[in-house]
């Protein structure tokens, strides 16, 4: 069900094994072997390596992909915003004299610029006093210039004209931002695509998973000129491989384990310690980019700021991270998403000096912030009690017929309609209907799949969400319920409350 949705880090919540995938094929037929297009390296050194061509190729199409909690939805840059405002009032009024000079709000990995967006839009609304939007200075990073284009491009955004600043830097790696800088820093869904190792202890000693890619064998007639796909993917030449077949989705991965050597982790210490809780071999994410990005965090925050957070998919139940079936990583388009060792980074939040460490749900802190309870349309899906199981478009037809449902009790402040691809394999008739179905959505309707939704507009649709076959009692359990052991969380470091 998942798959057919098109979630994309939901979709770390499953496991996908990847070197089985070359084991089986290789028992299967072995003089039917897939080509090399790359030689074993540690798993993060690929992850790096697989963002790059990922966004080279498909910076402009990621949502084609993938959809995030900000990618289309209001409600994440309203609750930052409201919690901003909040915060930064209470600050002035502790220290009235502080209360000038620029604020620097910083957002890493900023994606279409619609959490960018939508934060300064609420901030400005709710500055109603003019002593905090006037002061703002909101610095968009990301890795990929192709993703700043797209940021660039969002009118939305542009409306805050000289306020906003581009740049293109790699977290955590900002040397051109100086010291006790910045007063915010946020974002979201970054960590579990940085650098991350797969560690595993086995006698004495800390092992490290190192993966190497290959091409299944039914696609290499696509390439007649294999030692320039080679070259080209080696170097993550994205000229060269832009008129190429596609063919990330078709990568099989193989696996194998080397001793670490200690000089190439850092906090080295603190995560072998970390390692000694959990049982010998059994792989822990240890999200190498998102501790160092910790690091770099507290070095840029102002002494008075307040404060960094990240919200992604993770755990910090060292129960879940000790179970040998946990989701370690998944693959979306040919790029790698791991799950965020949330425990691991507290104790490097703790080391760094960070201050107050939080962490909580997710759509905990969204409803906090904006004084309602919420919960995604994706929760609203889960709880119907018979998903379709067979025809991808039967999903399809589902998802829609809910939106307009929802619809009917939900406006939000912009018109965007939900965007969703639908399955190649419905048959004529339906797939006209469910094109009929996604051009009658409403403007200001609810945007994707992701978006939160408020305890009363869902309960405002309770009635033809019934015959959808919805149950509501189980909608109502379904905004109470507690959060998944791998789910969506909030980690906040700063000083004051959480």
């Amino acid at each position: 069900m998942l798959e057919s949705l098109s979630f994309r880090k939901v979709l770390i919540l499953e496991q996908l094994k990847l070197g089985d995938q070359v084991a089986e094929h290789v028992a299967e037929n072995e003089e039917a072997l897939p080509q090399l297009l790359g030689d074993f390296a540690p798993i993060d050194v690929w992850q790096r390596h697989m963002n790059a061509v990922f966004y080279g190729l498909r910076g402009e199409r990621v949502r084609e992909f993938y959809q995030t909690f900000a990618a289309a939805d209001y409600r994440l840059g309203y609750a930052l915003a409201a919690d901003y405002v909040q915060r930064a009032t209470q600050r002035r009024r502790a220290d009235p004299e502080k209360g000038t000079g620029t604020l620097t709000v910083m957002e890493w990995g900023c994606g279409n610029g619609n959490l960018a967006a939508c934060f300064l839009d609420h901030v400005k609304a709710l500055d109603r006093d003019a002593v905090l939007y006037p002061r703002m200075q909101y610095v968009l990073i990301d890795a990929s210039e192709t993703v700043l284009d797209g940021a660039r491009a969002n009118a939305e955004l542009a409306k805050h004209g000289d306020r906003v600043q581009f740049v293109q830097a790699t977290v955590p790696d900002l040397p051109s931002f100086a010291d006790g800088s910045i007063d915010r820093i946020f974002c979201n869904e970054l960590w579990s695509e940085l650098p991350t190792k797969l560690l595993l202890r086995k006698a004495g000693d800390v092992m490290e998973e190192h993966i190497r890619p290959n091409l299944k064998e039914t696609r290499l007639p696509d390439f007649p000129d294999w030692p320039g796909l080679v070259q080209a993917f080696d170097q993550a030449d994205i000229a060269g491989l832009k008129p190429l077949p596609a063919f990330l989705e078709d990568i099989l991965w193989e696996r194998e384990y080397h001793k670490i050597e200690a000089k190439d982790v850092p906090f080295r210490r603190l995560i072998t310690d970390f390692l000694k809780l959990f049982d010998e071999e059994l792989l822990i994410p240890v999200n190498v980019g998102a501790a160092a990005s910790l690091k770099e965090a507290h070095r840029l925050l102002a002494p008075n700021a307040l404060g960094f957070s990240s919200f992604d998919a993770g755990t910090a139940d060292e129960a879940v991270l000790n179970d040998p079936e946990k989701p370690c990583y998944n693959l979306v388009g040919g790029q790698f998403s791991f799950m965020v060792n949330l425990a691991l980074l507290e104790d490097v939040a703790k080391q760094v000096g960070g201050g107050q460490i939080t962490i909580e749900p997710q759509k905990e802190f969204v409803g906090r912030s904006l004084g309602v309870n919420v919960m995604s349309l994706m929760d609203v899906l889960a709880s119907h009690p018979n998903l379709p199981q067979d025809a991808p478009w039967q999903i399809d037809g589902l998802i829609l017929k809910t939106v307009d449902a929802v619809n009917a009790g939900y406006v939000s402040p912009y018109e965007r309609t939900i965007d969703l691809p639908l399955s190649p394999e419905a048959p004529e008739k339906t797939r006209r209907e469910l094109e009929q179905l996604l051009a009658q959505q409403a403007k200001q309707g609810v945007p994707d799949t992701v978006a939160y939704l408020a305890e009363e507009e869902v309960m405002k649709a309770a009635g033809q969400l019934e015959e959808l076959g919805y149950d509501r009692d189980t909608l109502r359990a379904a905004l109470m319920a507690p959060p998944q052991p791998v789910d969506y969380f909030h980690f906040r470091m700063g000083p004051g409350e959480g």
